[in-house]
């Protein structure tokens, strides 16, 4: 499957188009990916959801997939203020989904199980932990160019609205590979029962900075292959698209005051 890219032009118009919509999130990326099977080009983009009816979308898939896996069908997405809901929509339905929650004081939804261990993090002033929750895709819509494209937009987003340096995520151990292998996640803490999916969960960890070495040498990269998720992210110029829509958000999105002032990108 090959990823095409707009003009930054069209994309931006396109961006603009997206954030007036109530259905639809506000369009961070988008593209088009060959279906292997079909051989037909598919539209693809990755939105930020803004309303009610977004997260809805949003939680569907979340629901038919953890019922699925058997984890329950009544999830909800945080309202939280330092909680940020990403979609995948494939020609035009939500095929994958991902939050984005910054540790401000708040809390998150890992310390219900792990809160020793972030605690331990949090005694050192210089780090600031972020969390990924409720991670859902279909895999039949959502290939592996479309999730490395909502994983990538994410890190992009908290790099630049954020200074978080530890991104942690809470997993059943049969995900435990995938996030090893394809993300470069490791184990924090020992595996523990999770009171809300009524299942075993492990919490695992990855350094911001790791995520941008990752990046800076595999993104793009002519080898795609099933043992890592970075050669399917985006490019430098794929990345100026993302960074020039986030631009446009500053002052025409609610943004709490903590997130009104944007941050440089970590090193």
């Amino acid at each position: 499957m090959m990823l095409s890219d707009n003009t930054l032009e069209r994309s931006m118009e396109k961006a603009w188009d997206a954030s007036a919509s109530w259905e639809t999130g506000f369009l961070l990326y988008d593209g088009v990916f060959t279906d292997k099977q079909s051989g037909s080009e598919r539209n693809f983009e990755i939105q930020l959801a803004l309303t009610q009816v977004q997260r809805l979308s949003a939680e569907d898939l979340i629901n038919r997939m953890y019922a699925w896996r058997g984890y329950g069908s009544d999830h909800r997405l945080s309202q939280a203020d330092n909680c940020f809901t990403f979609n995948a929509v494939v020609d035009g339905k939500v095929a994958g989904t991902i939050s984005l929650t910054v540790d401000l004081n708040t809390g998150l939804a890992a310390d219900s199980t792990f809160s020793d261990v972030l605690n331990a993090i949090r005694l050192n002033p210089q780090r600031q932990i972020c969390e990924l929750t409720k991670f859902a895709f279909c895999q039949a819509t959502a290939p592996m160019h479309v999730i490395a494209s909502l994983f990538h937009t994410i890190f992009i987003f908290g790099t630049q609205k954020f200074s978080c340096t530890d991104l942690f995520i809470e997993v059943n151990p049969r995900h435990i590979r995938f996030y090893e292998v394809l993300l470069g996640f490791s184990l924090a803490g020992k595996l523990r029962p999770n009171a809300s999916v009524g299942a075993p969960s492990q919490l695992m960890g990855l350094k911001v900075s790791d995520i941008g070495q990752y990046i800076s040498a595999h993104a793009g990269g002519a080898e795609k292959t099933a043992r890592s998720l970075y050669p399917y992210f985006l490019t430098a110029a794929q990345e100026l698209i993302i960074c020039e829509r986030m631009a446009a958000l500053e002052g025409r999105w609610p943004f709490t005051t903590a997130t009104t002032t944007p941050k440089s990108p970590l090193e």
